[in-house]
């Protein structure tokens, strides 16, 4: 397992230069109203279909979130991105013991409420038009070692270009709860329920 050497000056001079390059690719970002508890740490579940989906967690964790970013990544891409562990990132490897291990490492950043981690429920890439959200359990031992107070948030990213030439990106953000209050099945299906809603209300997304 390979923990985050997370440093404040690289991980705010990252935050402000990938903002610069998803201006350049995207035609906007837009995050729908959302706003944290306060004293509270954010377990940022998100869905997971693209190369972008770890940057825009930074670009939420930092501009809009207001928490310090911590990422989960699987231990062979971290491997091949070690930059990334100088901006929280750190790893897991489903296939070994050591998978505990980063959970807990996880559940324990996550103890300090200026922390935001975040984590790929689906534990794989899956279009951003499905309509089920399969979490997987590994979810449910992280939580359940939080003992801080944690806000649990769904993040779903979803694509549209409209009369733009650049791809748009559209950020819908639901509570799902607080660690330790919510039940791993509850979990699910909030995160199933705010899915498809935000599929829903895409449809209609201003633009």
């Amino acid at each position: 397992m390979i923990p985050a050497r997370r440093i404040t000056l690289f991980s705010n001079w990252f935050a402000i230069y990938m903002r610069y390059r998803m201006r350049k690719a995207f035609n906007r970002l837009e995050v729908m109203p959302f706003t944290p508890k306060p004293g509270h740490s954010v377990l940022l579940l998100c869905n997971h279909f693209s190369w972008w989906d770890g940057l825009w967690g930074n670009y939420l964790a930092y501009w809009h979130l207001n928490r310090k970013l911590y990422i989960m990544m699987q231990e062979d891409h971290l491997q091949k991105r070690m930059l990334f562990n100088l901006f929280g990132g750190f790893s897991i490897n489903r296939s070994s013991r050591e998978m505990i291990k980063s959970l807990l490492y996880a559940a324990g950043l996550l103890n300090d409420p200026e922390n935001l981690v975040v984590v790929f429920p689906q534990g794989e890439l899956i279009s951003n038009h499905t309509t089920d959200i399969k979490v997987e359990k590994g979810i449910e031992r992280l939580i359940k070692n939080i003992k801080g107070p944690c806000q649990i948030v769904y993040s779903c990213a979803l694509i549209d270009y409209f009369e733009s030439l650049k791809p748009s990106v559209y950020f819908h953000l639901f509570d799902c709860g607080i660690a330790g209050e919510v039940g791993f099945e509850e979990l699910t299906e909030k995160i199933n329920s705010f899915h498809r809603q935000a599929l829903t209300d895409q449809v209609n997304v201003a633009h």
